[in-house]
């Protein structure tokens, strides 16, 4: 399965807005790891606005931010400019594209959330072929399911969404796609069987409209998904989490997870 394009359309600004950016530890921890000195080549592949690539930007030569949806792409180049980061290039594409994208060789190449949508076996054998001898194949993951407690609104969020869009997670015109494996597993039996684990915890803070405006973030409650209702529905869920908690400050422990593999 590959990426589709339409799963975050109208969610675009608010993926650029409200997601978190990952710690500042991950990308000092990808540069010890490779070395990194301002020469190389990296890859952040379902790059999303450039949660990967703008932070990793300044540490290598050139970035290649790839992604199958405009609209992440255009939110990526304004970020950019803000941040005064020159040396990425943006270019539409998704993981099946690979090989007909042209890419110099690569030093490391970054997949985050995105993976998941992937033909994962597939996307490592291209790497394969288009990474040097000591280049490194990074996943990425902000929150993996389990790995710390669900704060107490998760539920109230769930059952707002359920009341709207039912019970099974939609993901654009279809549904989420689970994966049936491990991606640690994945990446085991891949080229890139020499994997390792970082993690990082964040304690983050939310106002209400942060945390409202995160949920029009998601590939299964975009504003287009919720079409004529979205109005009922941020209304609904204003007051449920106000009903929960009056202060309006909504806490939670993030754990970001690196699994970086490398050739044995």
């Amino acid at each position: 399965m590959t990426a589709d394009p339409r799963a975050f359309v109208g969610a675009e600004t608010y993926y650029a807005r409200y997601r978190p950016w990952y710690p500042p530890e991950l990308f000092t921890e990808l540069a010890d790891r490779f070395a990194l000195d301002g020469t190389q080549c990296a890859l952040d592949l379902g790059c999303g606005p450039g949660t990967v690539a703008l932070p990793l930007a300044p540490l290598v030569e050139q970035m290649i931010a790839v992604d199958p949806a405009p609209g992440m792409l255009e939110q990526g180049r304004l970020l950019a400019a803000e941040r005064g980061v020159g040396n990425v290039q943006w270019r539409q594409g998704d993981s099946a594209s690979l090989p007909s994208l042209e890419l110099p060789p690569l030093d490391l190449c970054v997949m985050a959330k995105a993976f998941h949508w992937m033909d994962r076996d597939q996307v490592l054998t291209d790497l394969d072929k288009l990474t040097g001898p000591h280049a490194g194949v990074i996943v990425v993951s902000a929150g993996p399911p389990g790995t710390t407690p669900l704060p107490g609104w998760a539920a109230v969020v769930a059952e707002v969404r359920a009341a709207y869009l039912g019970t099974v997670r939609r993901a654009g015109r279809g549904f989420y796609p689970e994966p049936t494996e491990q991606f640690r597993d994945t990446l085991t039996r891949s080229a890139f069987a020499n994997v390792t684990l970082a993690a990082w915890d964040q304690p983050v803070v939310r106002s209400l409209d942060e945390l409202v405006g995160l949920q029009f973030s998601n590939s299964y409650s975009t504003p287009v998904q919720l079409g004529p209702r979205l109005e009922a529905f941020e209304r609904d869920l204003r007051q449920a989490l106000l009903d929960y908690d009056r202060t309006g400050r909504y806490e939670e422990t993030i754990r970001t997870e690196a699994l970086i593999a490398t050739r044995p």
